[in-house]
C-alpha cells in the first residue's frame, strides 16, 4: 500500500509497531557480512525452523503458544565474537553461538525467559548479559548505527516503526528546501568520507545552480580501504537511514536522481540495498510524488569494480558514467559540474546516515556531541592487535586511549601499544605520545595523518613500522591510476626504496630520497588519494626513524619481523647430524656430514623456514 501522506505514515508505523509488539519473543540473528562469514545463516535457518515448528517443545504453560520469530539483523558491533544472537524482550546478547547451541537457546530462553550463560560475553572472569553492559558496547554513542543489531535490516516496517521517514515528512511538509539547507549548515556536519568538508555548504553550492534544472544525489559507497567497514555495515545493516538522508538531501539541492555508488566487494550491503530501495518505491517513499507531494526522487546503483582510486569524487561520477575511473583536475569541483557534468552533491554513506537525525532533532542538539570544530559522533573500525575488534561509533574528540583501553580491551595478549594506524592507506600513524589527543578532523592533520573514511588498525611491539611503510605504499602505488606522474612514477620510487630497506639492501641516503619524494608527491600529485599517499612514509620516517636507520645500518629488525634480515643458524649442540635440514633444502644452502654437525650458507639461504620446520632436535634456530 502506497504511503500517500504524512497521516498514513503515522499509521502505517502504528501498524508495523503493533505486529512488532504481538512477538512475545524475538531472535535477532546478527547478519553481518562478519557474522555471516563465521557462520551466522545456519545459526538463523535453525531457529527459523524452531520457530516454525513448535510440536513437541515442551512449555510450562498450556494453553498459549508463545508468538515468536527469528529475524536477520545488521551488524551488531562485537565482530570477533560472531555469530551473535541478541534474544528480546530480555535482551540477552550470546556470543560465538554455533548451531548445536540453538536448541538450548530455543528451549531455555525464547520459551522461558533463563539465560544460557555459557554464551554471554565473559571478561576477566565477569559476565555480561546485555549488550548494553558489555564494556565494548556500552561506551559508545551510537547515531549512525543506532539501528544495527536491534531489528530485521531487511525491513521497510520495521524502520518505519523505529521512527523512520519522520525526518522527511518533516522536512516535506514543515520545511522549505531552504529551511533544510540552513539547518544543515547549522549542524557543522562534515563530510565523513575523509575530507571533512561542511556539509551544508556543499549542498547549498549546488542548490545555488537553480539555472541548471538537473541537478544528482551521490552516494559514495566504495570504502576502499583495508581495514575499514563501516559504510558497508550501515549498508547492510539500516539502509533506509542511509536511503532517507539522501532523499533529504535531493529535496533540499533540487535533486530528481540519486546514485549509490557501491564496491563489488560488497554484495550483501548492494542486495539489501536493492531489497530496500524495491520496498520504498513501492510505499510511495521513492519514486514519484513522495509522500503525495510534488517531490520525485528515483535512485539507482552502480557497482565499481573494486579501483581504490573511485573513492575520489571525480574518478567517481566518471565510473558512473561508464568512462575508466580517473581524477579530473580542478575546477571545476563536482558541486558545479559533476555527474554528466551537472550540480552534485557527493557526501559518504556516513554523512547521509547522520542527516535524519539533524533534522528531527534540529542542529544545536547535534553539535552538543563531538567537538566545536567537528561535531557529531564518528564511526570506525577497529582492528589489529586489540582484544576487541569490530565497529564502534564514538563522538569526535573521543581519545585514542578511550577507544583502545576502554572500548578496544587493550593490546591483544597484555603486549604494548606501539602505533596506531589511522585513515587507511593514505593515513599515517600515531603514537603513544598521541594517546590523550582527541580524534577529529583538525587534530590529527597536525600529526601528518588524517581521519579517512575511519579505519584504526592497532600495531604492537612486534610491528615493523618500515613494513607497515612498505605495505601501504604498495597498496597505493599498485591501485595509482596513472594519470598524473607525481603520483604514478613517485609511488614507485618510494616502494622501490622501502623494499631495499626492508630486504637489508638500504643506504642511509635513502631516507632524504624518501623525504624528497613524499614531499614531491605530496604536494603534486593531481588527486586527495595522490596526495595523501605518502602519509605513511612521513609520519612512520618522523616518529620511527631509528627503526629504518637500523635496518640499514645494522641490518637489524627489532621487532623480528623482516625476513631478509633473518639468519638461519644450526646449534652444534643439538645437532646430530642426520641430515634431514639439508635434504628439505630447496636450495641446497646446507652442507655437511652425517653424524656431523651441519652448516647453513646465508648467501644461499632464502629464509623458507624449511630447515626449522623439519628439525626434530630444535637445532635450528633465528637470529635477528
Amino acid at each position: 500500500m502506497i504511503i500517500e501522506n504524512r497521516d498514513a505514515l503515522l499509521k502505517e508505523r502504528e501498524a508495523a509497531q503493533k505486529e512488532i509488539d504481538a512477538y512475545k519473543c524475538r531472535i535477532l540473528v546478527c547478519a553481518g557480512t562478519g557474522c555471516v562469514a563465521s557462520g551466522s545463516e545456519k545459526i538463523y535457518n535453525k531457529m527459523l525452523e524452531l520457530c516454525q515448528d513448535l510440536e513437541g517443545v515442551s512449555v510450562e504453560f498450556q494453553k498459549d503458544v508463545p508468538h515468536i520469530g527469528a529475524v536477520k539483523t545488521g551488524c551488531q558491533g562485537i565482530c570477533e565474537l560472531g555469530p551473535l544472537v541478541r534474544i528480546e524482550p530480555c535482551h540477552y546478547q550470546y556470543v560465538k553461538v554455533q548451531e548445536e547451541d540453538c536448541q538450548e537457546i530455543f528451549q531455555r530462553t525464547v520459551l522461558k525467559q533463563e539465560p544460557v550463560e555459557r554464551l554471554f560475553y565473559k571478561k576477566n572472569g565477569e559476565s555480561y548479559a546485555t549488550p548494553d553492559e558489555i564494556p565494548f558496547i556500552a561506551k559508545q554513542t551510537r547515531i549512525v548505527l543506532e539501528n544495527c543489531g536491534k531489528f530485521d535490516a531487511e525491513s521497510l516496517d520495521e524502520y518505519i516503526a523505529s521512527g523512520g521517514y519522520d525526518a522527511l515528512a518533516k522536512a516535506l511538509f514543515d520545511m522549505t528546501p531552504e529551511d533544510v539547507l540552513e539547518e544543515v549548515d547549522q549542524s557543522k556536519l562534515r563530510g565523513r568520507g575523509g575530507g571533512g568538508f561542511p556539509a551544508g555548504r556543499k549542498w547549498k553550492q549546488v542548490a545555488a545552480h537553480k539555472d541548471v534544472p538537473e541537478h544528482f544525489v551521490v552516494c559514495n559507497g566504495d570504502e576502499g580501504d583495508p581495514g575499514a567497514f563501516m559504510d558497508g555495515s550501515v549498508m547492510e545493516g539500516d539502509p533506509y537511514r542511509l536511503i532517507e538522508g539522501m532523499t533529504i538531501a535531493a529535496y533540499a539541492t533540487g535533486a530528481q536522481n540519486g546514485y549509490i555508488y557501491v564496491r563489488a566487494e560488497y554484495p550483501l550491503s548492494v542486495a539489501r540495498l536493492r531489497h530496500a530501495i524495491r520496498q520504498a518505491e513501492e510505499k510511495g517513499l521513492l519514486g514519484n510524488h513522495i509522500l503525495g507531494t510534488d517531490f520525485s526522487f528515483h535512485m539507482h546503483i552502480n557497482r565499481g569494480a573494486g579501483a581504490f582510486v573511485c573513492g575520489e569524487g571525480s574518478a567517481l561520477t566518471a565510473s558512473i558514467e561508464g568512462d575508466r575511473g580517473m581524477p579530473r583536475t580542478k575546477p571545476p569541483r563536482t558541486v558545479d559540474q559533476g555527474l554528466w557534468a551537472k550540480p552534485t552533491v557527493l557526501n559518504n554513506v556516513e554523512t547521509f546516515a547522520n542527516v535524519p537525525g539533524i533534522i528531527l532533532k534540529g542542529a544545536q542538539w547535534f553539535r552538543t556531541i563531538g567537538t566545536e570544530g567537528s561535531p557529531g559522533t564518528k564511526t570506525f573500525s577497529i582492528t589489529g592487535s586489540i582484544e576487541n575488534t569490530g565497529l564502534i561509533e564514538v563522538p569526535m574528540g573521543t581519545t585514542l586511549r578511550e577507544i583502545i583501553y576502554d572500548i578496544g580491551g587493550g593490546i591483544k595478549g597484555g603486549g604494548d601499544f606501539k602505533a596506531i594506524q589511522i585513515g587507511g592507506p593514505s593515513g599515517g600513524c600515531l603514537t603513544s605520545e598521541h594517546l590523550d589527543v582527541g580524534l577529529d578532523f583538525d587534530n590529527v592533520k597536525k600529526y601528518n595523518a588524517i581521519m579517512g573514511s575511519g579505519g584504526l588498525v592497532v600495531m604492537d611491539e612486534n610491528t615493523c613500522m618500515v613494513e607497515v611503510a612498505r605495505f601501504f605504499m604498495s597498496f597505493t602505488q599498485r591501485e595509482s591510476c596513472g594519470k598524473c606522474v607525481p603520483c604514478r612514477e613517485g609511488t614507485k620510487r618510494m616502494l622501490e626504496i622501502l623494499e631495499r630497506i626492508v630486504n637489508g639492501e638500504g643506504k642511509l641516503e635513502d631516507l632524504d630520497t624518501l623525504e624528497e619524494l613524499a614531499s614531491m608527491v605530496k604536494g603534486m600529485a593531481l588527486c586527495g588519494l595522490g596526495k595523501s599517499a605518502p602519509l605513511p612514509v612521513i609520519s612512520t620516517l618522523k616518529t620511527f626513524r631509528k627503526e629504518y636507520e637500523e635496518h640499514i645500518l645494522e641490518h637489524k629488525c627489532a621487532a623480528k619481523s623482516c625476513t631478509a634480515m633473518r639468519r638461519y643458524i644450526i646449534n652444534p649442540e643439538f645437532c646430530k647430524g642426520c641430515g634431514k635440514c639439508a635434504k628439505n633444502c630447496p636450495v641446497g644452502a646446507i652442507t655437511g656430514v652425517r653424524k656431523e654437525t651441519y652448516h647453513i650458507n646465508p648467501n644461499l639461504c632464502i629464509k623458507c623456514d624449511s630447515c626449522r620446520e623439519n628439525c626434530a632436535f630444535d637445532a635450528v634456530y633465528v637470529e635477528y
